[in-house]
């Protein structure tokens, strides 16, 4: 099993390139993970990795090891799903990815729930607005807000998520409020921005259909949070789902603005790979989760 295990901390260090991230991931310490890579390539008797103080690089060897080791990984996570199916007693661990603010709001407390229920079966949660590749970086479930990319992945649609563009009445007094779309590009708009972000710019719904705005803001950042925190303390409009600004809106610190050309809709999903649909654990978690988010919206518990 010490071999498995060494196998299992090989790859995630070499999926995420540092050993520190790669022991966090399966929750040791750097000194044990270390101490598995170490414990490989005394037992293959090659180096695996080039270090130093600043740079972790699989060698020659490494990169063609990390092939057959990440098959061997795969290929017994799908045999221990088959016989968790067949004993009627899902466990594991199941690796899932969120948004930064749905994901605290929404999705950690109800995989906490979901944990409590099955007490076999534990939740590696990680918590980002940036887009994740959910076959490189071996995550089981990606839940996601926005546009739904085409992929092999299999989608389940949890519903859709109208989005609005606000800001504070602080903004809209010294600034004027945008009486067109077209207007937003002489505000001040608060943007999600990071490598690949689908944010750079803003769709809104027309009569003659979506019209793009290529938009400009002094103040950008990858957390979503973040820019709504911003628009509460007054420095520019919004544009997130509603059910996040919900609160904001009916207390009045937040006023929708545009609300005849709204902005395209996001989809709340959840994604996984095809593979992954088999593991009894891992259609037990989607049926939980798309079920128990859609309830949470619905009572406004967001």
């Amino acid at each position: 099993m010490s071999y498995l295990e060494s196998l299992r901390v090989f790859v995630r260090v070499s999926d995420l390139g540092s050993i520190t991230a790669g022991g966090r991931d399966l929750r040791l310490t750097p000194a044990m993970a270390s101490k598995r890579i170490k414990e490989l390539e005394a037992r293959l008797g090659v180096r695996l990795f080039n270090r130093t103080t600043r740079k972790l690089t699989q060698t020659e060897i490494g990169r063609d090891f990390y092939d057959h080791a990440r098959r061997v990984i795969t290929a017994l996570e799908d045999a221990e799903a088959a016989v968790s199916g067949l004993s009627g007693r899902p466990r594991g661990t199941i690796r899932v990815t969120a948004p930064l603010g749905v994901g605290r709001r929404m999705i950690a407390p109800l995989a906490r729930e979901f944990a409590q229920e099955y007490p076999e079966i534990a939740i590696n949660l990680r918590l980002s607005d940036r887009r994740v590749d959910i076959l490189e970086d071996q995550i089981d479930m990606a839940f996601v807000l926005g546009h739904l990319p085409d992929s092999s992945l299999k989608q389940r649609k949890i519903m859709e998520a109208p989005r609005v563009i606000a800001a504070s009445p602080d903004y809209l007094a010294r600034h004027g409020t945008p009486r067109a779309p077209e207007e937003l590009k002489a505000h001040e708009c608060l943007l999600l921005r990071y490598p690949r972000s689908p944010e750079y710019y803003w769709t809104v719904q027309t009569p003659e259909g979506g019209l793009r705005l290529d938009l400009t803001g002094r103040l950008d950042c990858d957390d979503a949070g973040v820019l709504v925190d911003w628009a509460l303390a007054g420095a520019g409009l919004v544009n997130r789902p509603r059910f996040e600004l919900a609160a904001h809106l009916e207390r009045g610190a937040l006023v929708e603005v545009l609300a005849e050309t709204p902005p395209a809709p996001a989809v709340f999903a959840c994604l996984y790979p095809h593979r992954r649909q088999q593991d009894p654990k891992i259609r037990l978690f989607a049926d939980h989760m798309v079920r128990a988010c859609k309830a949470a919206v619905q009572q406004g518990a967001v």
